[in-house]
């Protein structure tokens, strides 16, 4: 069994963005609602008590909520894969080596009552093990 990672939480990093199939969520936006696990090692900022030495969690949710606000997309599960890639590819030189992102869209055009829809993504980078 291999050593688990540490991780860094970000719970309910919200923005309003544009997407969605009806030109109506398009025109309009509504909120989406972002959760991301990050995998990685604390070892290096922790020795050293640096910033520098791992990814900023503010850094990671201004990044998230730019791309929410950012060029709309038809499905949420793209949206999620999106951020998912983009937080691996700016953030893995600074530790990141998976991230698990959930994508909320509580305001959904569903027709019968609901209190959320969320979609779930697991990414690795590429040099993970």
């Amino acid at each position: 069994m291999g050593i688990r990672p540490d991780l860094i939480t970000l719970t309910g990093v919200s923005a309003v963005g544009h997407h969605g199939v009806f030109d109506f969520e398009r025109r309009d936006g509504q909120p989406f609602v972002v959760d991301a696990v990050m995998h990685t090692d604390f070892g290096a900022a922790a020795s050293s008590d640096d910033l520098a030495r791992t990814a900023s969690y503010g850094d990671v949710a201004e990044r998230i909520v730019a791309i929410i606000e950012g060029e709309p997309v038809d499905l949420i599960e793209t949206l999620a894969v999106r951020l998912a890639d983009a937080i691996l590819a700016e953030f893995g030189p600074l530790g990141i080596t998976a991230v698990e992102l959930t994508v909320h869209k509580p305001k959904a055009p569903i027709a019968v009552p609901f209190t959320d829809v969320s979609v779930t993504v697991f990414r690795e980078g590429r040099d993970a093990v």
